[in-house]
């Protein structure tokens, strides 16, 4: 599908902000993705930051904006929070176990929907619960689809191996087994824009005594259904 509009001071700043979804990227890492000359990007992003589009981090790197997020509060929904509901209870439903959806905001995730287990023991991780990006298989996946420098800088100080994040890009989900606490479980799958991109992830966690120290053999499979399902929720709003 050509995703020109014709007016090419907005594709071009429509690259710089679709490039940015996947979380903080450098000057260079904009110009590698997007193809435009490295004055061009700059000026589109140092304009994008004016407007509030576009801010940096402490590290001095580019970050969505908070005017993103005035705007999308004024449109009254969050297309991935409002199809997260069903599919986060269908999922605890069929897995006995509580879930959640994170996306990646800096150097944390984020939980921005849940469902817990009703009763026994759980994993509780409220919505709004801030998390590292260095332990746990919901980290895992927001990281393996990531560029190679910052595949490189996630890896600094986790609990998990280029190993393990190959074998998340090649299956096509993460599990741990007490990497972010001491006895729990998880298993997670990614969730996808409508640029293809890597956004959030789908998790469920619990006891590793319940999940057992092969999670995603036994999950996996309804964990991946489940970020499919946000996945094409997604993209029908782009249709």
């Amino acid at each position: 599908m050509d995703k020109s509009s014709g007016v090419g001071v907005i594709d071009k700043a429509a690259m710089v902000l679709d490039t940015l979804e996947a979380g903080p990227t450098t000057l260079a890492q904009l110009v590698a993705a997007t193809g435009l000359a490295r004055p061009t990007v700059h000026r589109l992003a140092l304009a994008l930051v004016h407007h509030r589009l576009v801010s940096r981090d402490i590290q001095g790197r580019f970050v969505l904006g908070s005017r993103l997020v005035e705007l999308a509060s004024a449109a009254g929904e969050d297309r991935l929070i409002a199809s997260a509901g069903p599919v986060l209870l269908a999922l605890r439903d069929a897995t006995g176990e509580s879930a959640q959806v994170f996306r990646r905001q800096g150097e944390w995730r984020v939980c921005v929907a849940s469902a817990e287990r009703p009763i026994g023991l759980r994993d509780t991780i409220p919505v709004g619960t801030q998390l590292s990006m260095k332990a746990g298989s919901a980290a895992q996946v927001l990281l393996a689809w990531e560029d190679h420098e910052r595949l490189l800088e996630g890896l600094k100080n986790a609990r998990f191996t280029p190993t393990v994040l190959a074998g998340v890009r090649r299956r096509g989900w993460g599990q741990s087994l007490g990497e972010r606490e001491p006895g729990v479980a998880s298993v997670s799958a990614p969730v996808r824009g409508p640029s293809g991109r890597v956004i959030a992830a789908v998790s469920i966690s619990g006891p590793i005594e319940r999940l057992s120290r092969q999670p995603g053999r036994i999950h996996a499979e309804v964990v991946v259904h489940a970020a499919q399902q946000l996945t094409d929720a997604l993209r029908k709003t782009t249709d």
